[in-house]
């Protein structure tokens, strides 16, 4: 019998990324767990076969958690599920108290009460990975010391106020239970198949039709910019040696700013198209900040690769440079994402 992997949230960006790598894995199948909100792309996602079985349900639905890890048996959960957009929890907060909180403790009573009546050996081996943001530790200064794994938390918008308190009940799932949980807490991700409200695809596909390039207040706030895949590939580290009770920052030491990734995508996209001139730049539009926008973000990662030899592969230039030029030559994906044909599939999607 395969491994099997139970992942929430597998039609996502991170997750999606997450499934596709696993499901060429001989020894791992995988059962994904979406409820395909508006962005779950099940167009993204293998074929469901003997390695893969998609099923469209919600982390808060108890009865169905229940009968997939009865049924499936898993050797670990990774609880990619979430609501993860700044802007859009600015706007509606619940939703994402709803999901990121109370979904995820639904999760946790279920995978719980089922762990709890497995063999020794059995619930020794498990693990529940939880993924989560660096946003959950607020803001820094241009010459604070970057986030560590013990720093405290210091929310600033619904969306890292939602994912806090997720990470506090999974840590207290595994300090008051003792279930097998891990935490990871990662830099902002890019790559591939990446939902366009996101800045990266946002900017490459609005400069490409010419649109206005939006950047908030002057652009100066800073990010840690990760690649998916090396993301996904820190993800397989902390499930195959991480410590049980254990937390992990995932990034890849590139602090830029919004603005310089605006610049560089212009660049790359005027380089393309043999331009001389920077046309794209001019599309360059400064808009009103966001609210409570954070100035800095970055995590120090001595921990992963330090204890579990885990190392970013892909340096930004080309990580950047290789997603740019995806979303240029992928323009029916985007085009089905932009139409919403995509959420049409759901009707024609199996599973429970």
């Amino acid at each position: 019998m395969k491994n099997t992997v139970l992942v929430t949230g597998g039609a996502g960006f991170i997750g999606g990324t997450f499934v596709r790598r696993h499901v060429e894995c001989d020894d791992v199948r995988v059962i994904n767990l979406d409820k395909l909100t508006y962005a779950g792309d099940p167009s993204a996602l293998p074929v469901d076969n003997e390695r893969h079985q998609f099923v469209n349900g919600d982390i808060g639905d108890r009865s169905l958690i229940k009968k997939l890890l009865n049924e499936t048996q898993p050797a670990a959960i990774v609880n990619f599920a979430a609501e993860s957009h700044v802007d859009r929890s600015i706007d509606g907060p619940l939703g994402f108290v709803d999901t990121n909180v109370v979904g995820t403790c639904r999760l946790l009573e279920e995978t719980r009460a089922w762990w709890s009546q497995q063999p020794a050996e059995q619930k020794a081996a498990f693990r529940f990975l939880h993924v989560s943001t660096d946003e959950v530790y607020g803001s820094l200064g241009p010459e604070d010391p970057r986030f560590t794994e013990s720093t405290s938390f210091k929310p600033n918008s619904p969306y890292a106020a939602s994912k806090a308190a997720s990470d506090h009940f999974v840590r207290a799932y595994y300090k008051t239970y003792g279930l097998p949980t891990v935490i990871t807490n990662c830099s902002n991700n890019y790559g591939p198949f990446q939902f366009p409200e996101k800045l990266i695809p946002l900017v490459t596909l609005n400069a490409i039709d010419g649109k206005p390039l939006p950047v908030y207040g002057d652009g100066s706030n800073i990010r840690d910019w990760l690649h998916v895949e090396d993301h996904c590939r820190a993800i397989d580290r902390v499930l195959e040696k991480g410590t049980v009770g254990q937390t992990y920052n995932i990034g890849a030491d590139t602090e830029k700013t919004n603005l310089q990734i605006v610049t560089m995508i212009c660049d790359i996209l005027d380089e393309l198209d043999g331009s001389a001139n920077s046309r794209a730049k001019s599309l360059i539009t400064f808009t009103t900040d966001r609210p409570g926008h954070d100035k800095r973000y970055a995590v120090d990662t001595t921990r992963i690769s330090s204890t579990l030899d885990w190392h970013p592969e892909v340096s930004f230039e080309d990580g950047l440079r290789e997603t740019v030029e995806w979303y240029r030559d992928n323009r029916q994906w985007v085009q089905q994402i932009e139409s919403g044909d995509y959420q049409r599939q759901r009707l024609g999607m199996g599973g429970k």
